[in-house]
């Protein structure tokens, strides 16, 4: 039999790996303590699979029942024993995650690998967390991860060359490709755009230009498919802050500390597309 992927974290990245891999045909075992995030996963997974059938995405060849009957939803993280590969979409804070890697370390085999899709956290600090350093690296998907089709790939300090391998396996039969960079904060997708979104939420703060323009400078100018601030909603205010906390953490830097406008937002639950505004509005969220 066939052993299954572990995706530990039922959000919105979490659903959307379970979904993209049940999609490619691998057993699934999505963990979360919380079984009304498992129940929303469930449906946002089915409503997903209708999207990629719409859109006709060469992954989407199976109804949603099929691909929702390879996923098995558990808050038991020890339903992880048999799981080959395992892949956490647990909140950008490092405590939560380092602790959560010692329990991987724990319930999963000792052959298994684990990856973090993780933002901004270095590997290396998730690595020294378990009893296999060689098997632990980043996957940072992107949002939303069964419609994105590359990964960045981030290689710890002692990952492994098997590590990689099975890495890159598993994204290729997932019909994804990788990038692949060395273990930094925020690696080079996140130690970018994170100064960006601050930076736009500062010149939004102080009133240079509204929301709207401020984006259009880079959609119409640059030719971006979208501007940092409906990035920012995209990904949701609270990962972005989580995300900058943890670069000022690694790199001292005052920099990336929050802007007051992006802190407010947080605070008054204005969380982006995932709560119905954020920099903008969003009719019909949930």
């Amino acid at each position: 039999m066939e052993r299954p992927v572990g995706v530990v974290g039922a959000g919105v990245m979490g659903s959307g790996v379970a979904q993209a891999l049940a999609q490619a045909g691998h057993g699934v075992v999505l963990v979360d303590v919380d079984q009304p995030a498992l129940d929303r996963a469930s449906d946002s997974m089915r409503n997903g699979v209708r999207m990629a059938k719409m859109l006709r995405s060469p992954q989407a060849a199976s109804s949603p029942d099929e691909v929702l009957s390879r996923i098995e939803s558990t808050t038991d993280p020890g339903r992880l024993s048999q799981a080959f590969f395992v892949i956490e979409n647990v909140p950008e804070r490092i405590a939560l995650k380092e602790d959560l890697y010692r329990t991987l370390d724990e319930v999963c085999p000792p052959d298994a690998v684990l990856a973090a899709n993780t933002s901004c956290v270095p590997i290396r600090r998730l690595a020294a967390c378990t009893s296999r350093a060689d098997r632990v690296l980043g996957m940072h998907f992107m949002n939303p991860a069964p419609m994105k089709d590359t990964v960045e790939v981030i290689r710890g300090d002692a990952t492994s060359d098997d590590t990689m391998r099975a890495a890159l396996d598993l994204l290729t039969s997932m019909g994804k490709e990788a990038v692949v960079v060395r273990d930094s904060p925020g690696f080079v997708s996140n130690r970018v755009l994170m100064v960006t979104i601050n930076e736009a939420s500062r010149v939004l703060e102080e009133g240079v230009a509204p929301a709207e323009d401020v984006d259009r400078v880079f959609t119409a100018c640059f030719g971006h498919a979208m501007g940092p601030l409906a990035t920012a909603d995209l990904i949701g205010l609270d990962t972005i802050a989580d995300s900058l906390d943890v670069l000022r953490e690694c790199f001292g830097d005052d920099k990336y500390v929050p802007t007051r406008l992006l802190s407010e937002k947080v605070s008054e639950g204005k969380l982006g597309r995932k709560s119905g505004e954020g920099f903008f509005v969003y009719r019909g969220a949930t």
